[in-house]
This record gives C-alpha cells, sequence and structure tokens, in this order.
C-alpha cells in the first residue's frame, strides 16, 4: 500500500477514544487531491488565447489572487455563489486579476470558459498516492466518510471522475450550502446528511483556519494533513510549515496532525466502534 510516510508509528494518547467516532469528513483540494500542472494548464490557455506568460510566473501570481480575493471575502457566507455572477463569475474575476498582476490583456469570456471547464474535470487534477487505499480501508473498516469542502458545483464531477464517489457517503460543497469552512453550518450540513453528531465525526483537511479551527468550534474531532511534516509522531501541534504566525493561536482543543492520510488509517481501531458483546 502506498502511503507517503515513513515507518509505522506509535499513536498519540489523545487520539480519539475506542468507539467515539463513527465518520470522517475530508477536505478536497491539499487533501484528497492537487492540481500538480495548474501554471502549465493556465499557460496553455492563455497562449492559446493570445495571452503569453511562462508557468514559471503564473504560479507566484495565482497565489497572490487567491489570498488577495479570500481576504474580501465574507468570513462565513460562500464566495462563489455571493458573486453576482456565480462561481462561473468569480473565477472569471479571479482570472482576470491574475492576468492584470502578469501585465497581460484582460480575457477574453472564452479563455474564462475553457479554463472554468478544464478544472471540472478529472484530468486537471491529481490523486494522492495514499488517497484510494486510505478511503478504502478507513471505509472497509466501518466508518462513514463525506467531503466538506469550499468548492463549487464542479465538485462532484471531479470526485466521480477520480474515483472517490464509490467511498463517500455525502459531499458538502459550499456554492450549495451557501457558507464556507470554517463556518459550522457546512459542517452542520454534513452531519445531518449523515445523522451523527459532532463529537461522533472527525474532519481531516490541510488548512489550520478553514478545517481545524471550523471543526473543533463545532465540537467534531480535527485531524490536519500536514504534507509538509517530517516523518515523526502523530501529536498535537500544529506541524513544521502548517500555520503561519497568525494561525498559531490557541485552538482549545488541539488537534490530531499526520503527515498523510495512510497515518490516518492508523488511528482506526480507535475509530471504529466495537460490536456489543451482548
Amino acid at each position: 500500500m502506498s502511503s507517503g510516510s515513513g515507518p509505522r508509528r506509535e499513536l498519540p494518547d489523545r487520539a480519539p477514544a475506542q468507539g467515539k467516532i463513527r465518520a470522517i469528513t475530508f477536505d478536497a483540494t491539499g487533501t484528497l487531491f492537487r492540481a500538480p500542472r495548474l501554471a502549465q494548464i493556465y499557460g496553455e490557455a492563455f497562449r492559446r488565447h493570445g495571452l503569453h506568460a511562462e508557468p514559471e510566473a503564473i504560479a507566484p501570481v495565482f497565489r497572490a489572487v487567491w489570498q488577495e480575493l479570500s481576504c474580501r471575502t465574507d468570513g462565513s457566507h460562500d464566495r462563489f455563489t455571493a458573486h453576482p455572477g456565480g462561481p462561473r463569475g468569480w473565477w472569471g474575476r479571479f482570472i482576470e486579476r491574475v492576468a492584470e498582476l502578469l501585465e497581460l490583456p484582460r480575457p477574453s469570456r472564452f479563455l474564462v470558459a475553457e479554463l472554468y471547464d478544464r478544472f471540472g474535470r478529472a484530468d486537471a487534477w491529481e490523486l494522492y498516492p495514499d488517497t484510494l487505499p486510505a478511503l478504502a480501508a478507513l471505509r472497509s473498516a466501518g466508518l462513514r466518510l463525506a467531503v466538506v469542502s469550499n468548492w463549487d458545483e464542479r465538485l462532484e464531477r471531479v470526485l466521480d471522475g477520480l474515483g472517490l464517489a464509490r467511498f463517500l457517503d455525502a459531499v458538502v460543497y459550499s456554492s450549495a450550502i451557501g457558507y464556507e469552512k470554517p463556518d459550522r453550518r457546512i459542517f452542520e450540513a454534513a452531519l445531518d446528511r449523515l445523522g451523527l453528531a459532532p463529537a461522533e465525526a472527525a474532519h481531516a483537511g490541510d488548512r489550520p483556519r478553514e478545517d481545524v479551527e471550523g471543526a473543533l468550534a463545532l465540537g467534531m474531532t480535527a485531524v490536519l494533513v500536514d504534507r509538509k511534516r517530517s516523518a515523526g509522531a502523530v501529536d498535537g501541534s500544529t506541524g513544521r510549515g502548517s500555520a503561519g504566525p497568525d494561525e498559531r493561536r490557541d485552538l482549545g482543543p488541539r488537534p490530531l496532525v499526520v503527515a498523510s492520510l495512510t497515518e490516518l488509517q492508523q488511528l482506526a481501531d480507535r475509530l471504529v466502534p466495537r460490536p456489543d458483546p451482548t
């Protein structure tokens, strides 16, 4: 089984108690899959529409624009449906801003449509090597699984194309619910679909604020998936490289931190309720 992590480690004492957790919800991008060719895909599409920028120049601008537009977003309501043009309108503005910072002409609506549709296809994305084995093992262990993500309506098609839909009991994304993580209402929507209380579920994701703070605030167990973390014991710290200074504030209950989804499998014996011997 592909793991992407070091040798098997001892589980921490602060792992969830035996029989407590009945489901795990997952973030999508950065947790289950990634877009390693994002800058290349943007560059190729730009060139087809008469705009020229090297992937090396696009990558840092993409990150800067994401941060910029995230800072302008209401901290709770979904950014995509809040835009007058919906998800396509939001991403259209995103692509326009990328072009502005690269000092390129304004992108055409055809370029915007091409990129929007391109990232709604599974072949724009790549699963982490541990994703399928981990989901299969957790599912076989009796856990219910779901995705909770700040995404738009393309997410379900991407999950299906990547072969993940068959493992999932629910898919909850912000543009359908109207709220973004870390707002408790998007987590509550997932728990409602699973028919579980917060204490019966864990949430795993790569973002300290959206995933960890959001889950802990509702009373869920939180698992920070820090793929940059050096091999070491699973613990309750934020982990090297996982959060900036402003994000490392007191969270109250501390999250579990894993370097891969394979490490999450190591918790399965403590997560799954044992049958009542009587």
